[in-house]
């Protein structure tokens, strides 16, 4: 059993994974201290004015650590894992709609290879007809990439019913096209065979059992207050701060399948070691192991049932195994798991993040270099997996820094 060093349990911010040396767990502590320099290499370099990484193995926190400023202003408060809320954006996907299908797809609540219709009568007439629930986790529905909704404005019941008349691109099941589209019709799904709304459900059978305090959708006052921002929108120079950046999401009411979610690292790494887990977290079982194991292996192309696999490159690097899975959020966010060594990484960033002295983000590469290269080091610290322990890299792709500026 590892040694544990500390455990964060609090009303205010939660229950934390516990902390242990790596070494305890089979990882390397010098290793795993290159991700400072990464992390700050990304920070310098203004690519994100800070980040929040947790890097974890069989229960326990090995590296858990804040870098920079939640905002562009000097005078903003410094990251720390434990407490500051970032916009989740697209991991909104696997940590809240895919996380509640799953579970009513145990319950046999939810049927995978069912006609969306079933669940949702508006969404009906000829190809649409053919959708299945399945098609909606795996991108291959047919939908397009969005809706649109953030174009005009409407009320969140509106926005709902815009929603449902969404034309199909092509025929169900004949392509992937990545639709948030898609995800936000899922989180209707979702409402229609739990009988109550999105951010009910996953607070009621998710976050509250696990601990998770500080994530939610539409967070409170105390929660915006420790925010990290993301853009500038509308005429206000003031960058939003809790209050959600996808359009989309903003238009459904700030609660949507495929965006709207908020969390900490620490909240997140107490998600990310229940699926390690197989759906089971300190005795509390979120989803069954065989419906894990369903929803996280790969489908069509490298993409599973709302999780992506990793094909070798990207937010997961290139040295995770052919059983990782994680997801990426646009904001600046991503996770990922590799049950194969029983790590996970999560690096949240508010790469999106404009102010009136910074109205552009920075290169993409950047904030995709960054996460590459923790994800990378998370594996090469790992020193009793069955293929051994490769040598340590010389120069990172941070180290190269091509595309940055």
């Amino acid at each position: 059993m590892p040694m544990i060093l500390t455990t964060l349990c609090s009303l205010a911010l939660g229950c934390a994974l516990p902390r242990a040396e790596p070494a305890a767990v089979g990882m390397d502590r010098e290793r795993l201290a290159t991700i400072d320099r990464v992390v700050e290499r990304g920070v310098a370099a203004r690519g994100f004015p800070g980040a929040a990484v947790l890097v974890g193995r069989r229960g326990v926190a090995v590296w858990e650590a804040g870098y920079g400023r939640t905002a562009w202003d000097s005078r903003s408060p410094r990251v720390r894992p434990e407490s500051t809320v970032y916009d989740l954006a697209s991991l909104t996907k696997v940590v809240a709609t895919t996380t509640a299908a799953m579970i009513l797809y145990d319950r046999g609540r939810l049927k995978l290879d069912a006609p969306v219709s079933r669940y949702l009568p508006a969404f009906r007439g000829g190809a649409r007809s053919r959708v299945t629930v399945r098609q909606l986790l795996q991108h291959r529905a047919g939908l397009p990439a969005g809706r649109g909704l953030s174009r005009t404005r409407h009320t969140p019941a509106q926005a709902r019913r815009l929603l449902l008349s969404t034309a199909l691109q092509y025929e169900p099941g004949t392509r992937t096209q990545y639709s948030d589209a898609g995800f936000e019709l899922l989180g209707l799904v979702v409402e229609a065979a739990a009988r109550q709304p999105l951010d009910v459900f996953v607070q009621r059978r998710v976050f509250r059992p696990l601990g998770m305090t500080s994530t939610t959708y539409r967070p409170s006052k105390a929660l915006r207050a420790r925010s990290a921002p993301t853009e500038i929108r509308g005429r206000s120079d003031v960058p939003l701060r809790g209050v959600v950046h996808d359009g989309e999401a903003a238009a459904l009411g700030g609660v949507a399948g495929h965006a709207g979610l908020f969390s900490t690292a620490t909240d997140l790494g107490v998600f990310a070691q229940m699926m390690a887990n197989g759906g089971v977290y300190k005795g509390v079982r979120i989803a069954s192991d065989s419906a894990v194991a369903l929803f996280t292996s790969p489908g069509p192309g490298w993409r599973a049932l709302g999780w992506e696999t990793c094909a070798g490159g990207g937010s997961c690097g290139h040295l995770m195994g052919a059983r990782a899975f994680g997801h990426t959020g646009f904001t600046g966010t991503s996770l990922w798991i590799d049950p194969e060594r029983g790590t996970f990484v999560i690096v949240l960033a508010n790469w999106a993040h404009t102010d009136r002295d910074h109205p552009y983000p920075a290169p993409n590469a950047v904030l995709a270099d960054v996460r590459a290269d923790v994800a990378d080091i998370a594996t090469l610290s790992v020193t009793d997996a069955a293929d051994g322990q490769p040598p340590m890299r010389e120069r990172l792709r941070s180290d190269l820094a091509i595309g940055w500026w």
